[in-house]
């Protein structure tokens, strides 16, 4: 079966990939909105030279298309971008985990287009997601923050299973959300088992506030 994902580069939509090739999938696509700001309504905002790094790592096609940050005008930049493949696959391929603001209207445009939905990880427990990325061997990063209880000594850390447990202690005393469903964090994925080799990077960090920080400056080594 062809699919295409909504890719963004970071953890969830990652292993959804991963999941979905060892079911038998066919990726032909990573299709990626990129909102004009960190703020979009549905989309994380990724780094345009780390994603076409990630999809040479993948070797699969990368569709990129630019979306202003307006609400539900967001819902036809994706129409645009699934129609755009519609007639090459058979399905769309999802990470979300929590979000029935982002998985009602993607449905709504599957069954528009005839495609099948997959969403492996749909109402997967917080913890659950990390014990999958950490038994694939997944290399993931923080690349922005928006809660309190994470500083930005947390960006561009590998999260591994000893961090983690700090990672945890400060989401219970803080009360965010350990897979970051609540927009609390974003993150990008620099290694998983399909990449040829782990991607190495340089970056430079934003504050914007006591609570919001962001690599704002990444570079590929």
């Amino acid at each position: 079966m062809k699919a295409a994902i909504l890719f963004s580069g970071g953890k969830d939509c990652s292993l959804a990939l991963h999941k979905a090739k060892e079911k038998g999938y066919d990726i032909q696509y990573l299709l990626t909105i990129n909102p004009e700001s960190f703020d979009s309504f549905m989309f994380h905002k990724p780094y345009l030279n780390l994603l076409r790094k990630q999809s040479e790592m993948l070797g699969s096609n990368l569709i990129v298309l630019k979306s202003k940050n307006e609400k539900e005008k967001e819902l036809d930049d994706l129409k645009k971008l699934i129609g755009g493949i519609k007639s090459e696959i058979d399905m769309i391929v999802v990470g979300g985990i929590a979000s029935n603001y982002q998985s009602k209207r993607i449905k709504k445009i599957c069954k528009e287009f005839n495609l099948k939905f997959y969403a492996p990880f749909w109402k997967f427990e917080n913890e659950k997601i990390w014990e999958e990325l950490f038994k694939q061997n997944f290399k993931i990063i923080l690349t922005k923050i928006a809660c309190e209880g994470l500083g930005k000594e947390w960006l561009g850390k590998i999260i591994t299973k000893e961090n983690f447990k700090e990672l945890r202690k400060l989401s219970e005393k803080y009360g965010f959300r350990i897979d970051f469903e609540g927009g609390e964090a974003e993150t990008a994925v620099l290694y998983m088992p399909e990449f040829k080799k782990e991607i190495k990077i340089n970056f430079n960090i934003k504050s914007e506030g006591k609570y919001r920080h962001f690599i704002n400056r990444l570079i590929i080594k």
